[in-house]
């Protein structure tokens, strides 16, 4: 007789989890995420700051002399990005490459993608905390962190999409060796990565227009329409 608590752990994993996601597989050939970087290579150069400090100033200049506007035109301003771009689409990468997709409300906060992420994870890592960060440039998502909590995926510049990099802090889990820890019906959905594919039927059609140019050197019938009447008379005489 089977154990009816483990007949009942696939439906409760597939009520946890929307029909609206994808799962990609891990590309052999993909290059290494690159865990930790030194604290040096965060330290701006005297050229970083230069610039960034001429950014600075032009926007707050922009600010400055903008010309003020009434509340309605503000809220109508925040209406017409909200409506175009009412969706969010997040993939989230483990380091080894496979990758976790789903569309979000542009209105929903952070919160709503981690709870999505650890309800794919196995039942021995969801009580592993991890943290989302997008880069360059480098941060991290944190729920804990009250002026990442409060905001949209739209105030948070996710919208219409983005890939975030997950992060365990077990760091055992962090190694690209390592298979991403999803739940095994999970990675039974998954499938390949789409590649970029080169039309070459639409390359070699325009081989042939190419050769019938104007500019081509063949002495084709469409290098002889444009010879000029009078010169044709010449030639007959």
């Amino acid at each position: 007789m089977s154990d009816p608590s483990s007949a009942a752990h696939p439906t409760s994993v597939g009520e946890q989890l929307p029909d609206d996601f994808k799962v990609y597989k891990a590309l052999a050939d993909a290059p290494p995420i690159v865990k930790d970087l030194p604290d040096e290579y965060f330290t701006p150069t005297a050229a970083d700051l230069k610039t960034a400090q001429a950014q600075l100033s032009a926007r707050t200049q922009a600010l400055y002399n903008a010309p003020l506007k009434p509340r309605s035109v503000r809220d109508a301003e925040v209406k017409a990005k909200r409506d175009r771009w009412p969706q969010t689409t997040i993939r989230v990468k483990f380091m080894d490459q496979t990758q976790l997709e789903k569309t979000f409300p542009s209105t929903n906060k952070i919160k709503s993608v981690y709870a999505f992420v650890r309800g794919c994870l196995r039942e021995d890592v969801k009580p592993i905390k991890f943290v989302l960060c997008n880069q360059p440039p480098k941060r991290d998502l944190k729920v804990s962190d009250t002026t990442v909590r409060d905001l949209s995926l739209a105030e948070l510049e996710l919208a219409p999409s983005s890939i975030l990099l997950l992060r365990f802090e077990d760091d055992a889990l962090n190694h690209p060796s390592v298979p991403a820890p999803l739940a095994p019906s999970i990675m039974e959905q998954a499938i390949d990565l789409p590649r970029p594919t080169i039309d070459a039927q639409g390359a070699e059609a325009a081989q042939p227009q190419a050769k019938n140019s104007p500019s081509s050197s063949g002495g084709g019938k469409g290098s002889e329409a444009k010879i000029p009447k009078w010169l044709k008379l010449g030639q007959s005489e």
